[in-house]
């Protein structure tokens, strides 16, 4: 059996009982460290995570950027693949980054990023805005860190090149379309949070045309109508999901200013 890869995998969660097995078996063997960061859980997440041989911390919440980042500091080794609960490594994702370490690619990246694929309804979401999703996954803590606003969406920063891996990290954000509906409601208020700290107007035109736009982008420009029904779905979702932005930043404004 070949040595483990120099990769430390990192998962921030909270109550991802129900997720943490299919996370955990990709990753399981091939890699030299596996960390489950846990915040406020109360389910079994801790006892699931312990049955794959996973060391288990818990760290207050924090907001997604700042948890993150106390999370990537508890990692053992320089090269750090952060995951979500609800993702896993392909078996084309784990061949190529076994390759980028046999070829010896590591002094020359900063991180690595490669596309994110959605399971949504009953098939892969592979067109429209939701593919390929480029997500910078795999980090170097000398030279990179979780970045972004405080509020939602953050993301990596790089202080060097970035390489490009073409194997899927598969996501199962959405068991069901109801559950997408409370992720992104959820996102729009956080949105709103973060206009009104900015002090950021309204527009009624932005209102109107953006979620028009996303929609037409997704489904039409980046061909989401290749995926059927659920393609259609994924890409009015997108859309609602642009005009609840809009409504809450509207809605807060209005509370706050009675």
């Amino acid at each position: 059996m070949a040595s483990p890869l120099p990769i430390s995998v990192v998962v921030v969660a909270k109550n991802e009982a129900q997720s943490l097995p299919r996370c955990l078996a990709s990753v399981q063997g091939w890699v030299a460290e596996v960390i489950v960061a846990l915040n406020d859980t109360t389910d079994d997440s801790e006892t699931v995570a312990g049955r794959f041989g996973a060391s288990v911390q818990h760290l207050p919440w924090q907001g997604y950027r700042d948890t993150k980042n106390a999370a990537l500091a508890l990692a053992k080794n320089e090269w750090v693949l952060s995951l979500d609960a609800d993702e896993m490594v392909s078996p084309e994702l784990q061949r190529e980054l076994e390759a980028f370490f046999a070829r010896g690619d590591g002094p020359r990246f900063a991180g690595a990023r490669f596309p994110r694929k959605v399971w949504f309804i009953n098939r892969w979401i592979c067109h429209g805005d939701w593919y390929p999703d480029l997500s910078l996954r795999l980090l170097h803590r000398g030279q990179a860190r979780w970045g972004g606003d405080a509020f939602v969406h953050e993301k990596v920063e790089c202080d060097g090149p970035v390489a490009t891996l073409s194997g899927d990290l598969l996501h199962h954000p959405y068991p069901t379309i109801g559950t997408h509906h409370v992720k992104i409601l959820e996102y729009a208020r956080l949105f709103a949070e973060k206009q009104a700290a900015q002090d950021s107007r309204w527009s009624l035109g932005a209102t109107i045309f953006r979620p028009a736009w996303r929609f037409f982008r997704g489904y039409v420009l980046r061909r989401g109508f290749l995926d059927g029904f659920p393609g259609f779905v994924a890409a009015a979702a997108t859309g609602y999901y642009t005009f609840l932005r809009y409504a809450c930043h509207y809605e807060r404004l209005h509370r706050a200013n009675p």
